[in-house]
């Protein structure tokens, strides 16, 4: 008897070439209308007792193949116990075995966030004392995206999420954040909230989430590369909540994403935009090296090349921030691999441990608010 491999279900994605009783080859789906592609997530059933063998034939071919080497994909028997499994990549082909337990098991690229899960997200802290929500647009495929307000200090803060949907590390980030500025008993979010005024968008892409995409929206458009001239008809995501940062201002921001090569987490700020001041990039290095001296989870060693000045790209959200209001903005980048200073060897970088980094990223805030 053969085992059965599906992803027609919320955010699901792969397509399956040649099946067998004890694996199968496989092949990941381009993001609609787009090249992009390295997310994947299917569901095996008749799974038990096998040592199952899964080679995904065109993982050369994905947006960051430089990912592959050293990647080990998770795998649930539960959809929420995420563990590490075994991979390798050679030839092109990404290859991952599994001994399993379980007649039906999942196989992700990182811990999926389903749809349901957001809506129970927006749900609660919705009904939370202290919150409001708002409905700031419309996605191409009519989703909202929903917008989260909390403090009552005179500095915004944005914080945002999933521009590039299989990135999900960045909504559990998001929830680690509201779980933290919902904590009205806690000293240092009451300081914080007494100076500021937070704004959270937990999933700009919901799109290109249920899609099962890795990077891009419903039209195949990358949101990251809108944020100077957005549109309606290409980005109304990234529009209404521009429309909104421009109504209130921006005085901090962080954009949550993953990376999939990096085995670190990392922060990149706005080297190149036109308008840098030396007292501007002091603050946003101040931020940072304060989070790598408060937690393990953090480090500054490895992260992306700054740009040269003037050369930074107004199109992505980080930049366009710093240049248009003068924040102090940054993208924090969360490994599909593991944190390598501070492994964690059964689940590698997971979802609680990106709840655990949002907190010290708002304690962090919270000491530096005064200054911004």
């Amino acid at each position: 008897m053969t085992i059965s491999i599906t992803s027609a279900f919320d955010s699901g994605n792969i397509r399956v070439v040649r099946i067998d009783e004890d694996g199968a080859d496989l092949e990941i789906v381009p993001d609609h209308l787009s090249d992009f592609y390295q997310w994947f997530h299917f569901r095996v059933s008749g799974a038990q007792g096998r040592r199952l063998r899964f080679r995904i034939l065109n993982a050369a071919g994905a947006a960051y193949p430089l990912g592959w080497p050293g990647y080990r994909a998770r795998v649930s028997h539960d959809r929420t116990d995420w563990r590490l499994t075994e991979a390798s990549y050679a030839d092109g082909v990404l290859e991952i075995v599994h001994a399993a337990e379980h007649p039906l098991l999942w196989f992700a690229y990182f811990a999926p966030y389903s749809s349901e899960r957001h809506e129970a997200l927006i749900a609660r802290y919705a009904a939370t004392p202290g919150f409001t929500h708002r409905e700031l647009g419309r996605t191409l495929d009519g989703r909202p995206i929903d917008a989260l307000t909390v403090g009552h200090g005179a500095k915004p803060v944005w914080l945002y999420a999933r521009q590039h949907p299989g990135e999900t590390m960045a909504e559990y980030w998001m929830e680690g954040a509201l779980e933290r500025l919902a904590d009205a008993d806690d000293p240092v979010t009451a300081a914080l909230l007494s100076k500021a005024t937070c704004h959270l968008v937990p999933n700009m892409n919901p799109d290109g989430s249920a899609r099962g995409h890795l990077r891009t929206n419903a039209a195949g458009v990358n949101l990251n590369r809108e944020w100077a001239n957005p549109t309606a008809e290409r980005s109304p995501e990234v529009l209404c909540v521009r429309n909104a940062m421009d109504e209130t201002g921006v005085a901090f921001a962080i954009d949550a994403h993953g990376d999939e090569a990096i085995p670190a987490n990392f922060i990149a700020g706005f080297e190149g935009i036109p308008g840098w001041t030396d007292e501007q990039g002091a603050k946003f290095y101040r931020y940072r090296d304060a989070l790598a001296a408060r937690t393990p989870d953090f480090q500054t060693r490895l992260g992306y090349a700054p740009s040269a000045p003037g050369k930074a790209n107004l199109a992505m959200s980080t930049n366009q921030l710093a240049e248009r209001y003068g924040a102090i903005s940054m993208t924090l980048e969360m490994p599909f691999k593991d944190h390598d200073p501070n492994p964690d060897h059964g689940h590698g970088w997971h979802p609680a441990r990106c709840r655990q980094l949002a907190h010290a990223c708002l304690e962090t805030l919270a000491e530096q608010i005064d200054t911004l």
